[in-house]
């Protein structure tokens, strides 16, 4: 799927048009895909609410005829989840209070610009976060009556208990002791249900089933049935919610073998090569801690142990005798392993350690002990002799940890970060190197400064680890036209692929941005002069930044680069975004003036962001214009949406521009593209980009 830049839907009450577009633009480089609308009346407060879903609202106490009260009283009326901020002139702690007890979420004054990009940044987090909220609150009761479809058609008796007393039974539980109706069974003990050679094993099982001793393999137990018949059962037990009360699940089968059954459920667990669980059984044994610590109910950490130069010891020992290394090293760690440890294997050369301790203390002093006895021990590999180095990444659990997947990922972070930081080993309680805890301060992306990225920019110039990316953009309208999309991807130090809106930041320093968009240039005019000597008529589209139409020396540079190449400009279309036309009007109306001397074309990108998005159109000769990405999921959503965007094709295509829409996913918005009359279309369901240009436009692919 294509990486979508989230859009803020943005509602302002501005009486100035210019304070206005500065609101957004002020977002804009914080780095934020702004699609704003300026109210103007009650009526358009109210037929803004219907239209579509507003991610916040700004509103400007001043004199005029609608006030954020009334912006307030509205959102009440349609019962919208929809934060607004009060900005006042002066501090006024009356209004200050009256404001947010009115349902203001925040009060701040206009004065004070870098406090409302921060209020603005937090409602927005928040208001995303509730989003999300709500559905996962939908998916989860979605869930639930799947499971409990599930439970009442399993063959299997299952069986929820609450402080020892039964809460739900389905009809297979209901078969096994005997009764017909779950309301015979509700709030009966389970003990009663127990045969009395069993109950001292069954009471000892419930204690341990929720604590951290948990058996692995179910338990013999005799049960009674309603008749007083006795039965042997193998009762296995797991942690679950009912009615959003946490319980036990008890799982109730006829006796097996059930030494044969906890070999199989050993070997399912095991990693054959060390022993130690493998990473499916550890991962699942994480998601119970971690479900126990949101019920304040365990305290815990995380280890994450990477052996250090694992393909050159390969390379030294072999695969088999590499083998044997790590069956060694895994015996290492059970030297060190306590009662409460879970080991398991994650990878080729990884292992995690899931320890119940509230100590972090003791956990560092652990994870040092590891490190320390991982480089002294001299391992006997047939005859030679290994050593191994190791890093470990720490990282203490609590009720914020996020998923399983995120509680390792930040482990793998932190052990990363001990290597390349090894004097961060040594701070804050650290008593080994590369042995690091982890610590979310260091791991900020405001810590990373504009001269940071600046030098990572210029290292991956001088390096020369950057490539590019073509995708495709097809005709609706029946062309043949053949048209890429040029993309600037980076290649990280691990040779992953990194793209622009990771590591380009918004306030590039004019120099370097100038400079990558001559690089990327001459890449494409190379790449494309190459693919029109075989007979193709391709165009290609090259993103360019705002400083590049300010650069008064780039249109001499272009025409020489041209010349080299013998490539004709109307072989290339320079597209700019929407907002730094809008920031440069005067620059851009020029420098579409001096590209079309040279043949080439001019497309504007995320076009309808701005509050008045045609009044760019009235100032730069532009051929093409692609709609910004956030319409084409709106117009799948109302037919309010749909509406507005044939509106906006019409009035665009009366100006004779050429309309290109991207994101394009899935079939099913290709007819409302085409009955608007969209020129291009462009996405992932057509193709992604790929390094070569290879799209055959006379086939549609």
């Amino acid at each position: 799927m294509q990486e979508k830049k989230q859009t803020v839907h943005l509602l302002l009450l501005d009486p100035s048009l210019n304070d206005a577009e500065h609101t957004i633009s002020v977002l804009r480089n914080d780095g934020k895909a702004t699609r704003a609308h300026r109210i103007t009346s009650e009526e358009d407060l109210q037929e803004s609410l219907k239209a579509q879903s507003w991610d916040l609202l700004v509103a400007k106490r001043e004199d005029q005829e609608l006030t954020y009260i009334d912006c307030l009283d509205a959102i009440k009326a349609h019962s919208l989840d929809l934060p607004l901020i009060a900005i006042l002139d002066d501090f006024d702690e009356a209004e200050h209070v009256a404001a947010l007890q009115k349902g203001a979420r925040q009060v701040v004054l206009a004065a004070h610009e870098t406090v409302q990009l921060y209020a603005i940044r937090r409602e927005l987090e928040d208001h995303a976060d509730r989003r999300k909220r709500k559905s996962v609150e939908l998916q989860l009761r979605d869930a639930e009556r799947r499971c409990n479809s599930l439970l009442e058609s399993s063959v299997d008796p299952i069986a929820y208990i609450i402080e020892g007393m039964h809460v739900f039974a389905n009809k297979a539980y209901l078969e096994l002791f005997g009764y017909d109706d779950l309301d015979d069974l509700i709030c009966i003990p389970i003990l009663d249900a127990i045969a009395s050679s069993s109950t001292s094993a069954f009471k000892t099982f419930l204690k341990q089933a929720e604590g951290p001793d948990a058996l692995d393999t179910p338990v013999s137990v005799c049960i009674e049935r309603a008749d007083g018949s006795e039965e042997m059962v193998a009762v296995s037990s797991s942690l679950a919610t009912f009615e959003g009360d946490a319980c036990l699940q008890l799982v109730m089968r006829p006796q097996v073998d059930a030494e044969l059954e906890a070999k199989l459920k050993k070997i399912s667990r095991e990693d054959l090569l060390t022993g130690l669980y493998n990473k499916s059984y550890w991962m699942e044994q994480l998601h119970v801690f971690i479900e126990q610590i949101m019920q304040q109910k365990a305290h815990g950490f995380v280890m994450y142990i990477q052996i250090l130069d694992l393909a050159r010891l390969k390379e030294s020992l072999g695969i088999t005798g590499t083998d044997t290394l790590l069956a060694s090293f895994a015996t290492l760690l059970r030297e060190h392993k306590g009662a409460h440890s879970t080991l398991g294997r994650f990878s080729d050369d990884s292992f995690v350690w899931l320890e119940a301790e509230n100590s972090q203390d003791h956990v560092q002093r652990l994870a040092s002990t590891i490190s320390q006895a991982a480089e002294t021990r001299l391992f006997d590999i047939s005859g030679k002799t290994a050593q191994v180095r190791v890093a470990i990444g720490l990282l203490r659990l609590n009720e914020n940890s996020g998923t399983t997947e995120t509680v390792v990922s930040k482990a793998i972070r932190a052990s990363v970060y001990a290597i390349e930081r090894p004097e961060a080993s040594r701070q804050g309680g650290q008593t080994a190197p590369n042995v690091y805890m982890y610590n979310g301060l260091d791991f900020e992306d405001s810590d990373k400064t504009i001269d940071d990225y600046m030098a990572m920019l210029q290292a991956a110039l001088d390096d020369n680890r950057f490539k590019m990316l073509f995708q495709p953009i097809i005709s609706l309208q029946g062309s043949t036209d053949g048209y890429y999309e040029a993309f600037l991807r980076m290649i990280d130090n691990e040779g992953k692929e990194i793209s622009p809106s990771d590591f380009l930041p918004v306030e590039t320093e004019p120099r370097l941005a100038t400079k990558l968009d001559r690089w990327v240039i001459l890449q494409n005019v190379k790449s494309l002069s190459s693919h029109r000597s075989k007979g193709y008529s391709s165009r290609l589209i090259i993103n360019i930044t705002g400083h590049t139409i300010t650069d008064d020396t780039f249109i001499d540079w272009l025409q020489k680069a041209l010349t080299a190449a013998k490539l004709p400009g109307e072989s290339l279309v320079f597209q700019v975004a929407e907002a730094d036309v809008t920031e440069y009007l005067l620059q851009a109306k020029e420098f579409s003036i001096q590209i079309h001397k040279l043949g080439c074309q001019l497309a504007l990108s995320r076009f309808g962001c701005a509050l008045d998005p045609f009044k760019t159109l009235d100032h730069v000769e532009v051929d093409y214009v692609k709609v910004d990405g956030s319409y084409t999921e709106d117009i799948q959503k109302t037919a309010e949406a749909r509406e507005a965007f044939y509106a906006m094709v019409d009035k665009l295509k009366d100006q004779s521009k050429m309309v290109i829409t991207p994101l394009v996913e899935n079939a099913t918005v290709l007819s409302t593209l085409y009955q608007a009359g969209v020129h291009y279309i462009q996405g992932y369901y057509l193709q992604a980009p790929t390094t070569e240009m290879n799209y055959d436009f006379a086939e549609g692919g």
